[in-house]
């Protein structure tokens, strides 16, 4: 039986077409270059080679690159007026109000970056929980301890658990714990991957009748 609903923030609770990922993704692109002293290509190239390994460009550049200066990075990854273009969604309001069960954020953000975007979308008092970058010592999704610290916090087993997130190692890292876990996926443009894809999140609903 299902006890609760973990979202991710970031491209899952508002489309990725309003390009606010896209524009931390070039932010980071030109920070790390700049720490590296590479070309943005060259700069991305690695961080790609690395992803498997390291679920946020911040881990791997504090693992392998001797990177220190977290407030920095954070700061240039979520700038003063990054959501301006996100609007109030209320049909989302009322969809997740209308879900009795209990509701938290798991983000690889700070969360003054989900404080944010939950008061831009109008839905600030619907998580009991937002466990963010800081409360997990700066790593990130999809590490097994990251998953685990939410569940021991909420007090609930993995498997009673339907977790929502739109990056398919991170549904997948999940799912490999016991849990259940959907992949948000709204351009149907991940063709391989090992849990259920939805592309609108008022889908949810079917499998939180079924225990997913």
């Amino acid at each position: 039986m299902l006890k609760y609903l973990i979202f991710d923030l970031d491209n899952t609770l508002y489309s990725a077409r309003y390009g606010l990922e896209d524009n931390v993704e070039q932010r980071l692109k030109k920070f790390t270059a700049d720490f590296l002293g590479v070309s943005g290509a060259e700069a991305w190239r690695e961080r790609k080679a690395a992803k498997g390994k390291y679920g946020t460009c911040l881990e791997w550049l504090m693992a392998e690159k001797g990177f220190t200066d977290i407030e920095a990075y954070l700061a240039a990854a979520h700038p003063e007026g990054e959501a301006d273009a996100l609007p109030r969604d209320d049909d989302l309001r009322e969809f997740l109000s209308g879900i009795k069960m209990p509701k938290a954020i798991l983000t690889n953000a700070p969360k003054e970056h989900a404080d944010l975007i939950l008061d831009k979308l109008g839905i600030p008092d619907l998580f009991t929980h937002i466990f963010d970058i800081r409360i997990n010592n700066f790593v990130g999704k999809p590490r097994r301890d990251v998953f685990e610290n939410a569940l021991n916090t909420l007090g609930v087993q993995a498997f009673e658990v339907l977790f929502i997130d739109d990056v398919p190692s991170y549904a997948e890292g999940f799912a490999d714990i016991g849990g259940k876990a959907l992949l948000f996926d709204e351009d149907n443009v991940h063709k391989k991957c090992c849990v259920p894809k939805i592309r609108d999140l008022r889908e949810i609903i079917r499998y939180i009748g079924r225990g997913a």
